[in-house]
């Protein structure tokens, strides 16, 4: 399989694939081949990179690379690339390596000189912020935010301090369960005066932006507990 990196054309070792964050016909042209082309997929969960193979009938062996068996792997993976293999990265949805598994794998093929090329694609973050209606020249991804209290606060309070020098909106991936405690951190700490956007089903038939002070999501979440994966989205002016 053949790329144009920097006008030069090279044969792909490994190549960063981004797939769908909910909507499969997001998937690119350039995607496609990329899956069709390869020798084997790597994937954070082959039952659901399966799916997703299965939907565009393709047939590829996958190899599982996550957090629990990345530095295991990895080396196995190095290997068969460095044999000439073409493998492709994905993860279960979005860009691999952005709060997914990937990135140990491809800074040792970069310290091996194995060429590496990434394809563009959905991202939740991007989409979000484009959706948000907050600022979008200036941001910063700060992907999970930390699962301990005190790590977590901690974060959000440098968070000030950084958008006094460089005044920014703030990105992070909430999971449901932490959605409420993350949220009463951040009334602590900042109070109540401006709005956070919370985006979740992007690209979905139920994807909901919307944007309201803390203490209303609160109260919306007590009604009714927070479901599914999170973007959580504010400026602090």
């Amino acid at each position: 399989m053949t790329f144009i990196i920097q006008d030069a054309k090279l044969s792909i070792m490994l190549i960063i694939v981004s797939t769908p964050i909910g909507n499969l016909k997001d998937i690119s042209l350039r995607a496609l081949e990329a899956l069709k082309a390869c020798d084997a997929v790597i994937c954070e969960d082959s039952r659901h990179t399966g799916l997703l193979l299965h939907h565009f009938e393709i047939k590829k062996p996958m190899v599982v690379l996550n957090d629990n068996n990345e530095a295991r792997t990895f080396p196995l993976i190095i290997s068969r690339l460095q044999n000439g293999e073409n493998l492709v990265l994905v993860s279960d949805a979005g860009t691999p390596l952005i709060s997914d598994p990937g990135y140990k794998l491809i800074k040792e093929c970069i310290a091996q000189d194995i060429v590496v090329d990434s394809l563009p694609g959905p991202t939740a973050a991007i989409t979000a912020l484009t959706l948000s209606g907050l600022p979008p020249d200036k941001f910063m991804f700060l992907g999970y935010l930390p699962e301990k209290q005190g790590k977590r606060t901690g974060l959000l309070k440098k968070l000030t301090l950084i958008n006094e020098q460089l005044a920014s909106t703030f990105i992070a991936y909430v999971a449901p369960h932490k959605l409420i405690r993350t949220l009463e951190d951040m009334e602590t700490i900042y109070g109540d005066n401006f709005e956070v956007v919370l985006a979740k089903e992007l690209t979905k038939i139920h994807q909901n932006v919307k944007s309201q002070t803390i203490s209303k999501w609160l109260a919306d979440f007590k009604k009714q507990s927070p479901k599914g994966e999170y973007v959580l989205l504010l400026n602090l002016v």
